[in-house]
């Protein structure tokens, strides 16, 4: 491993996060809420100073095992500093509920260890909500766009933080790609805030909506979340926009090229969709008993399968009171989520595509050992080292939820609870079943079991193998 590489692109992740909290820090100091000036600048500084004495450190050409180094542990470091301003703000038990928080925020979760969010300040309240939006595209894919690297060198940092089986550039330089993919990304979510606030949303919940939403985070600003504008229009809306943030954001940029039948020619995106209006299907014939009218069935139906699916974790519904039925259908949703190249979590569409074709051509080669069969997704072979890696992902997906749930049930809750909450941890989800359901949250566990959450919402967003690769020795050797 390159010391001197990864102390230097550190640096320049910390001077990012700096000028991150600046705009949250000025919406306190706007509203008057100087306690929470001085709690950003007490992450502000530090972290300015130590960015720049790593900038200062020259580095040399990065090798793959260095991006996967520098993901990791940039990941630790921005929830850490970023932990700080929510601890001082005086709201959180612990430092460990305030890392909980924000790591929550930038891998997208959701999940919240606050009765009622609105006891925060307005500044804490947007860098929490902005967080999910920094998180959603990616941390280091953000800092691509601001402070080019070489170009191999971007690719290995990219490789090891876009969620997904594969990974790669829509124009010949990465920093290009950054810049694209986080235009489109920008765009949706001003479209979104918008139109937010032409339906009756204040302008400041616009903004941390539209950015929970377009991250796929979930967020709210207040315990009723989205269900306190009382607005079918607005729970319409965002259950668009969350479907929208689920699908692969290079399929957005061949719609700009005007390149309309790639797009409907994804297998993936055909998949996508095939998923959603099954489980929209039958949680509405399921739950219709319930709510004994069709709109709203459909509503209520298409709002949750969006933000479950997306793995944006917002709620409109207590689907804890729900039948065994949708709630087992809204669990494997948990599981399957978005697509890949989307702000989404979970497994991902395309990673499944390929093991069940996978699977079938391995029926096939039963069948008929003498032929010879490849797995073929939109027409193209994939290769053997994506057919292995999706492999290995799952194996160590499933090793990872039951070691993570035994350990967890050391909490003393139930398994359930403790079940829910790993998978929706791991896939970035938020909310669980039970005692950690939509109208619930996670203060029910000890600060050790935040911690492991914290870990486990890391290792989740990061797609195992970084997290790993950091505390491997060989990947610090020479």
């Amino acid at each position: 491993m390159n010391k001197k590489t990864v102390i230097n692109n550190l640096g320049k992740i910390m001077l990012v996060e700096a000028a991150l909290m600046l705009p949250a820090m000025l919406i306190s100091l706007g509203y008057g809420e100087m306690s929470d000036v001085l709690g950003f600048l007490a992450a502000i500084v530090p972290s300015a100073i130590i960015g720049l004495l790593c900038t200062r450190v020259k580095g040399s050409k990065m090798s793959p095992r260095d991006g996967y180094v520098i993901v990791a542990s940039a990941w630790i470091i921005i929830s850490l500093i970023g932990a700080i301003p929510l601890f001082l703000s005086g709201h959180f038990s612990s430092y460990i509920s305030a890392l909980f928080e924000i790591v929550s925020g930038f891998t997208t979760t959701g999940a919240s260890v606050m009765d009622e969010p609105g006891v925060l300040g307005h500044g804490v309240q947007f860098f929490r909500c902005f967080s999910h939006w920094v998180g959603g595209m990616g941390v280091l894919v953000f800092v691509l766009m601001l402070i080019p690297t070489g170009n191999d060198s971007s690719m290995h940092l990219v490789r090891a933080e876009v969620p997904g089986p594969t990974s790669g550039k829509l124009v010949p330089k990465m920093s290009q790609t950054s810049r694209i993919l986080y235009s489109i990304y920008a765009g949706i979510t001003l479209a979104l805030a918008i139109i937010l606030m032409i339906l009756g949303m204040p302008i400041f919940d616009a903004f941390c909506y539209a950015f929970g939403t377009a991250g796929t985070g979930g967020f709210g600003i207040t315990s009723a979340g989205i269900t306190a504008y009382n607005s079918k229009a607005i729970e319409i809306v965002i259950s668009i926009f969350m479907l929208m943030c689920g699908i692969n954001f290079n399929l957005y940029y061949l719609i700009l090229l005007g390149k309309i039948k790639e797009v409907f020619k994804a297998e993936e995106l055909k998949v996508y969709f095939g998923i959603v209006i099954a489980a929209i299907t039958m949680i509405s014939f399921n739950i219709f008993s319930l709510i004994g009218n069709v709109g709203d069935t459909l509503r209520v139906s298409l709002f949750q399968v969006a933000s479950i699916v997306t793995t944006t974790g917002f709620a409109t519904a207590d689907f804890t009171t729900w039948p065994e039925f949708s709630q087992h259908i809204l669990v494997l949703l948990m599981v399957i989520g978005g697509c890949a190249g989307s702000t989404a979590g979970g497994l991902k569409v395309s990673r499944l595509l390929i093991l069940w074709k996978s699977f079938i051509a391995e029926i096939k080669s039963i069948i008929n050992p003498k032929q010879i069969i490849k797995v073929r997704v939109n027409k193209e072979v994939v290769s053997e080292k994506t057919l292995r890696s999706s492999r290995i992902y799952i194996a160590a997906y499933l090793i990872i939820i039951c070691l993570s749930t035994l350990v967890i049930s050391l909490n003393e809750l139930d398994f359930t609870t403790n079940l829910t909450a790993v998978l929706a941890c791991f896939n970035n989800i938020g909310p669980g079943l039970a005692k950690v359901g939509p109208m619930a949250n996670y203060s029910v566990y000890s600060d050790w079991a935040k911690g492991l959450l914290s870990v486990i919402m890391l290792t989740g967003r990061l797609e195992i193998f970084p997290m790993f690769l950091l505390f491997a020795k060989s990947a610090h050797d020479k």
